[in-house]
């Protein structure tokens, strides 16, 4: 055995709790997977300096910048990212090796009084602040308000989970909306009052994924972090993020995609994209959904992209570029 199979393969991750719960999920995969040990390497990234919200920082890459320069030089041999933050362009000398089976992608409420968000909004005499780092969050929020005869304040918020969800402990909201993945990575689900409907508010594209990403030239690594790939995961975060790409918008705009997998007793053989653009206030949503077939090959992810581009066509048709502040990949 020589001594690059016997090193410890070195997995790049932003410093965070949530971060660090599922790098930690996947190295332990990488051990069964290759028999190797595999060393968390830490790393600070701007979007975790910065305390800007995610709307005037820009959000795109903010998160991985700083992964990504890590592994062309060489300091890491692979990285963990919430693929809701990769940019929708993949960097050539880069390879998204792997997209392991997504978690809940929807997002959750935890309310003062373990309140729905049905019951925070009936008090006539009081508005529910809700608070959300996120434009896509604030603009459904908003309209679900309007469509019930009632309004909420959505206040914008930065941290980690547990400050976030010091605000409520404390009294200074009345909920947060998180996403429902990252609590139940770090085992706090049971503190969510209630898991959103994507019906009501579809969650951002990708959410609840991870992305497996290493460099390009190191192919032989790429193919062993294959193995950990979804298919029918990858298939549905392609045709959410082709919808993101499509739009021209960036990762803090208002923008909501999730893909279903309809089966039948033998297989998946339908997916169902649905998309949302709207303004923060929650006075207009341009949504509409597509349906398509899921790949027969995971290497061919040709049906998906279109599956995107297509329903951004009809959104963009309907108005949707007046309602996106950023346009920036």
């Amino acid at each position: 055995m020589t001594d690059s199979t016997m090193r410890a393969l070195r997995l790049g991750t932003r410093r965070s709790k949530l971060a660090m719960a599922q790098s930690g999920h996947v190295a332990e995969a990488v051990r069964e997977l290759t028999g190797r040990p595999v060393e968390l390497v830490e790393i600070t990234t701007y979007g975790d300096t910065s305390r800007e919200h995610l709307a005037q920082i820009g959000g795109t890459g903010v998160f991985v910048s700083a992964l990504r320069d890590a592994l062309l030089a060489g300091e890491i041999d692979f990285a963990v990212h919430s693929l809701k933050d990769l940019p929708t362009a993949q960097p050539g000398n880069l390879t998204l090796a792997a997209v392991p089976v997504r978690v809940d992608p929807r997002d959750a409420l935890i309310a003062r009084d373990g309140l729905t968000f049905e019951e925070l909004t009936a008090d006539e005499g009081r508005v529910a602040r809700i608070g959300t780092g996120s434009p896509r969050r604030m603009a459904q929020l908003n309209a679900w308000a309007r469509s019930l005869g009632r309004r909420v304040e959505t206040v914008p918020i930065r941290g980690n989970i547990d400050s976030r969800l010091g605000f409520v402990e404390k009294g200074e909201l009345d909920g947060i909306v998180l996403a429902a993945a990252g609590l139940t990575r770090i085992g706090r689900i049971d503190e969510a009052t209630q898991l959103l409907s994507p019906d009501v508010v579809l969650p951002a594209p990708g959410q609840g994924a991870l992305a497996v990403e290493c460099a390009a030239v190191n192919a032989d690594l790429a193919a062993q972090l294959a193995e950990l790939d979804d298919p029918f995961t990858r298939a549905a975060v392609t045709a959410e993020r082709s919808l993101l790409a499509a739009l021209e918008a960036g990762c803090s705009a208002p923008v909501g995609a999730l893909a279903d997998l309809r089966a039948d007793e033998q297989a998946a053989t339908e997916m169902r994209l649905r998309g949302v653009v709207g303004s923060t206030d929650g006075s207009v949503l341009v949504q509409l959904s597509t349906t398509g077939h899921v790949p027969a090959s995971p290497d061919d992810m040709t049906a998906p992209l279109n599956m995107g581009r297509e329903l951004a066509a009809e959104m963009l048709a309907k108005g949707a570029a007046g309602l996106m502040g950023e346009r920036a990949l």
